[in-house]
């Protein structure tokens, strides 16, 4: 059940009772979304976030009828490096088993299916520049970050589109908390990101935060100054987006 439902700027908050309550929300939203975009145009791109606090949302969105996904491009917005291909943990792997071989997309881009990052990122930014993102769907870390922009290495005016980071402790902590790793030194130290620019480009953004770990950042996106300290912040600028959260990731907001 929906509890509160407001905007700040632009950003469009809604708190739910229950996290699986705000996962079947908010993919039925981002589902009708997808049917009335696809009305309109011939194919659309999208970006996936991987993670365990996504689940009951892409759940819900594998399971809507009328969706189209062969006029679907599918891309992912992060990765580790240093992962073996097949590691359970990889992003690319984790959407592969929530969605991408549940659903007939007309395409996917793994970001670990080349020989280098370079070679990941050179082909990553050849797709972004020539197809516009219609669609994101997303979350935020402990620290606030979107996707990998971690405070340290977010821009909010990056030139580039894709680019190499080195993740902070309270980003790679929060893997272990996820339960996707079993310690802290099993945590890669690098990955590769879409820059804040790039996922700001996105026309719709659909922003899922289940959780209490995820409740101080919660509070900062949405009362917090609009700065790369809490990189999640410039959603409040975006024109069309929304952010999502349970009782327990928005108990600092209701």
């Amino acid at each position: 059940m929906l509890k509160k439902s407001f905007k700040v700027d632009s950003l469009k908050v809604n708190v739910y009772d229950t996290r699986k309550a705000m996962g079947a929300a908010a993919g039925e939203e981002a589902s009708a979304y997808l049917r009335s975009l696809l009305q309109t145009k011939d194919e659309i791109y999208m970006v996936f976030a991987a993670a365990p606090s996504q689940n009951e949302f892409l759940s819900a969105v594998a399971a809507s009828d009328g969706i189209d996904w062969k006029r679907v491009h599918a891309l992912h917005m992060d990765e580790y490096i240093g992962l073996p291909a097949d590691a359970p943990q990889g992003f690319g792997n984790y959407l592969r088993r929530a969605i991408f071989d549940r659903l007939p997309f007309a395409s996917v881009e793994y970001l670990n299916s080349y020989g280098s990052e370079t070679e990941a990122m050179e082909n990553y930014d050849r797709i972004i520049e020539n197809h516009h993102i219609d669609v994101v769907f997303m979350g935020i870390g402990e620290n606030g970050h979107i996707a990998f922009n971690d405070p340290h290495e977010a821009d909010f005016h990056d030139p580039k589109r894709i680019k190499k980071v080195a993740l902070d402790n309270v980003c790679r902590n929060q893997q272990v908390h996820d339960g996707c790793f079993r310690t802290l030194d099993e945590v890669p130290e690098y990955a590769i990101t879409l820059t804040c620019p790039t996922l700001f480009s996105a026309d719709r953004i659909f922003c899922v935060v289940p959780s209490g770990e995820k409740a101080r950042a919660v509070e900062e996106t949405v009362k917090g100054p609009v700065s790369e300290k809490c990189p999640a912040t410039i959603l409040r600028k975006h024109p069309a987006a929304t952010m999502y959260v349970d009782a327990e990731s928005g108990k600092y907001i209701v």
